[in-house]
């Protein structure tokens, strides 16, 4: 299997040839980030993760629970997603160890995120594709399919997965530890066990917000097999994490690009005929 992040459009384009702009001529901008803005992405998870303990010991729980719920969201739907792809310019090393540790405070196993996403690019929307297989389903089938998804994700990639392997051992371990650890940590306070349920509850969601929303299973090419979405009201729903189609046409970008990426596709998609979807205005 080959787990290459710098998947190209050539890499994941399907059968038909769909005239991609090359990132050159878009701009070798978009492949870059600031240290700033490095280090505040790599901080982000950890200070998510404090504030819950900080706002759950002072019984501040609603608060403590949108920490947690911002966590879920940025993790999975970015920083994780920039990691995975090693798109931040870490060394590899640094990098996985950031993709392992972010994911583990998710209760996930990122090294299996990895291969299952990688191979979405590859071959969605084929049948073997686990991670967009919700985009076949209706909404309370999606719903359901994510209470299972992480475990058959860390199943699906430890049958398959070659050099990944120990990662997703390892953390599969991890994970496991965590839950042992809160579990015996109970008797003293519930605030380290209700952190575990509510990353996993939060994970639920991940087929709907993944899968189900952004694609189309039934498009005959890359253009038309993940929507297209624009708009203010979109954009601050998804808190300017709505540009799917242009991660799956630009993997190399991370997500700190993606508006500007967006806005240079612009022109192309027009020509393409390509029509957003906008939620009010």
């Amino acid at each position: 299997m080959n787990n290459d992040p710098a998947l190209s459009a050539k890499n994941v384009m399907p059968e038909h040839d769909i005239s991609l702009p090359k990132l050159s001529e878009l701009g070798s901008d978009l492949l870059h980030i600031t240290k700033f803005q490095l280090i505040a992405t790599l901080v982000l998870p950890f200070l998510c993760t404090a504030l819950y303990f900080v706002f759950a010991f002072l019984g501040y729980w609603p608060l403590a629970v949108l920490a947690l719920m911002y966590l879920s969201f940025v993790t999975y739907g970015s920083i994780s997603h920039d990691l995975l792809h090693r798109n931040l310019g870490l060394s590899q090393r640094t990098n996985d160890v950031f993709f392992s540790i972010i994911e583990l405070i998710a209760i996930r196993s990122a090294h299996a995120y990895r291969v299952v996403h990688l191979h979405h690019h590859r071959r969605f929307p084929h049948d073997d594709d686990i991670e967009g297989a919700a985009s076949k389903l209706n909404l309370i089938r999606t719903l359901l399919e994510g209470t299972t998804l992480q475990f058959r994700i860390f199943v699906w990639a430890l049958k398959r997965a070659k050099s990944e392997r120990v990662w997703i051992v390892l953390e599969g371990v991890g994970c496991a530890l965590i839950l042992i650890a809160a579990l015996l940590l109970y008797p003293r306070t519930p605030i380290p066990l209700v952190y575990v349920v509510l990353m996993v509850m939060g994970s639920w969601i991940i087929p709907l917000i993944t899968s189900y929303i952004p694609h189309n299973p039934n498009g005959t090419d890359e253009l038309s097999r993940t929507r297209l979405y624009r708009g203010v009201v979109a954009s601050a729903i998804a808190m300017e994490h709505l540009y799917h189609l242009e991660h799956h046409l630009f993997p190399a970008v991370p997500h700190h690009n993606w508006p500007r990426l967006a806005k240079r596709l612009d022109p192309y998609f027009e020509k393409k005929g390509i029509r957003p979807v906008v939620i009010w205005f």
